[in-house]
């Protein structure tokens, strides 16, 4: 069986919490995130971070995903073909 080479975690509150909160809940993902790379042999540095955020209605929900190995390399040249596709 493959092992796992991303993870995600989300997390949804009312929009209209302050910045303060939100600021405080993302560093919070930042390290239960980590520290479950960690637990699964994974070294957060040779990890990449991404984060998204939707809005419905009132609620946003924030998702934190870590990206390593095989999924690292296929995000980065998705990334590089998405920024050479644009034009500037």
């Amino acid at each position: 069986m493959a092992r796992p080479t991303k993870a995600q975690m989300q997390q949804s509150w009312n929009a209209r919490k302050s910045q303060a909160f939100k600021d405080m809940k993302k560093t919070q993902m930042e390290y239960y995130m980590r520290a479950k790379l960690i637990e699964v042999g994974v070294n957060p540095k040779s990890a990449i971070y991404r984060w998204s955020v939707e809005r419905s209605g009132d609620r946003e929900t924030w998702t934190y995903s870590a990206y390593w190995a095989d999924s690292k390399e296929e995000l980065l040249k998705q990334e590089q073909q998405t920024s050479n596709s644009t034009p500037g």
